[in-house]
C-alpha cells in the first residue's frame, strides 16, 4: 500500500498529465495542478486517479493481447501458404506487421505511463518510443490507403492494372512508403524528450514534446492530424467512391447475381473502411487538435473521461484491423482451415517439378489460398 505522499504525487500527476500531455505521453507535464483539478471533487480526483492507473492499463493489456495474437495469426495464414503470395496479401501482412510493432512500441509504454507517477525509460528511449509510434502509425494507415488504391485498380481497370498490380511492384510501393514514413518522421525524435520538475520534493519525468509554446504544439498536431487521419482519409473515401460508382454504373448483363454479390461485397468493405477508421480515430485526433490551441482544457471530470476513451479507442484500431480484413472474410477462414487440414507437409504429396508455376487464375487449388479481402 503507497503512503499518502505517494499517493498524492500520483494523483498530481495523472491529473496534470491527461489535462497537458499529448497523445503519446500521459506522464506529469508541468502544470499548475490547481487549476487543473479545480472543476473536479476530491472523490471525482481520486476515482479518475482510479480509472488512469489500473481500469486504463487493463485495456490497453486486453488490446495488446488481442493485437498480437489477431495480427500474428494473419501474418500465419498467408506466410505459412506460399500460394497465397498476391498484392492484396502481401499489403495485408505489411498492414498486420505495421500493428504489430504499433502495438509492440506503444502500447506497454503507454499503460506503463499511466501506471507510474514518473518516465522511467530515460531520455534515449524517450525519443525511440516516440519515433516508432509515429511511424506504425502512418505506416499501419497508408498501408489502408495502398489496399484500397489496390482494390480501385482491380476494379476500375481491371485488364489494364495487370501490369501494374504485380508482387514485384507491390514490394516496391512497400518498401518507398516504409522509406518515406521512417525518413519524414526524424522531426518528431528531436521534438521530443525527459523534462524533469519537482513536485513536494520528488523529481517526476516525463516524456514529452520540448516546445512549451502554444504555436509549436498546435502545428504539431494539426500536422499530425493532417498526415494520419484527414489526408489518408481523403483518399481512402474518393478511391471507393469512384470503386462504387463504377459498379453501379457498370452493365449486369447475364451475371446479374454474380454483379450484385460484388457490389455488396465491396460496399461493405467500404462501410467497414471508412467507419472504422474514422469512427476509431475521430475523437482523439480533434480533442489533440483543440486542446493544442487551448479550445479543449480536460478540467473537469467528463472532459478527462472523455479524453481518455478516445486514447482507448484509437488504440484499439491497432488490434481491430484483423477482424475486418481477416476474420470477417470467408476466404480467409477457409486459408486458415487448409493451414490445419492441408498443414505445411501437403507439398510433399507430389513432385513440385512436374507442378506449373501458380499464376492469378491457377492459385485456387487444393492447398492453395485466396486473396483475404
Amino acid at each position: 500500500m503507497v503512503n499518502d505522499s505517494y499517493s498524492s504525487l500520483v494523483m498530481a500527476s495523472t491529473l496534470s498529465s491527461v489535462a497537458t500531455g499529448g497523445f503519446y505521453n500521459t506522464t506529469a507535464i508541468p502544470t499548475n495542478t490547481t487549476i487543473v483539478s479545480s472543476g473536479m471533487s476530491q472523490e471525482e480526483e481520486l476515482e479518475i486517479e482510479m480509472i488512469v492507473s489500473r481500469i486504463v492499463p487493463i485495456f490497453f493489456g486486453l488490446i495488446g493481447i488481442t493485437g498480437l495474437l489477431g495480427n500474428a495469426l494473419v501474418v500465419l495464414v498467408v506466410v505459412s501458404n506460399p500460394m497465397m503470395r498476391s498484392t492484396t496479401n502481401l499489403l495485408i501482412i505489411n498492414l498486420a506487421i505495421a500493428d504489430l510493432l504499433f502495438v509492440v512500441f506503444c502500447i506497454p509504454f503507454t499503460a506503463t505511463d499511466y501506471v507510474l507517477s514518473s518516465w522511467p525509460f530515460g531520455e534515449l528511449w524517450c525519443k525511440i518510443v516516440q519515433y516508432l509510434i509515429v511511424v506504425t502509425a502512418h505506416a499501419s494507415i497508408y498501408t489502408l490507403v495502398l489496399m484500397s488504391l489496390d482494390r480501385f485498380l482491380a476494379v476500375v481497370h481491371p485488364i489494364a492494372s495487370m501490369v501494374i498490380r504485380t508482387e514485384r511492384n507491390t514490394l516496391w510501393a512497400i518498401t518507398v512508403l516504409w522509406v518515406v514514413i521512417v525518413t519524414t518522421a526524424l522531426p518528431v525524435m528531436f521534438a521530443h524528450g525527459v523534462n524533469k520538475n519537482l513536485y513536494q520534493d520528488r523529481e517526476i519525468a516525463s516524456c514529452t514534446f520540448l516546445e512549451n509554446d502554444q504555436f509549436s504544439r498546435a502545428a504539431f498536431h494539426i500536422a499530425f492530424f493532417s498526415s494520419s487521419y484527414l489526408v489518408p482519409l481523403v483518399l481512402i473515401s474518393v478511391l471507393y467512391m469512384c470503386m462504387l460508382s463504377r459498379l453501379w454504373r457498370s452493365s449486369v448483363g447475364g451475371r446479374s447475381a454474380e454483379s450484385k454479390k460484388s457490389k455488396k461485397r465491396v460496399t461493405r468493405l467500404v462501410v467497414v473502411v471508412v467507419a472504422a477508421f474514422a469512427s476509431l480515430w475521430f475523437p482523439i485526433q480533434i480533442i489533440l487538435v483543440l486542446k493544442s490551441m487551448e479550445v479543449f482544457v480536460p478540467d473537469t471530470y467528463f472532459k478527462i473521461s472523455l479524453q481518455i476513451i478516445s486514447h482507448v479507442l484509437a488504440y484499439t484500431s491497432s488490434c481491430i484491423n484483423p477482424l475486418l480484413y481477416a476474420f470477417l472474410s470467408e476466404n480467409f477462414r477457409k486459408a486458415f482451415r487448409k493451414i490445419v487440414y492441408c498443414g505445411p507437409g501437403s507439398r510433399r504429396h507430389g513432385s513440385t517439378r512436374h507442378m506449373p508455376l501458380p499464376t492469378k487464375t491457377t492459385r485456387t487449388g487444393s492447398c492453395q489460398g485466396q486473396d483475404i479481402l
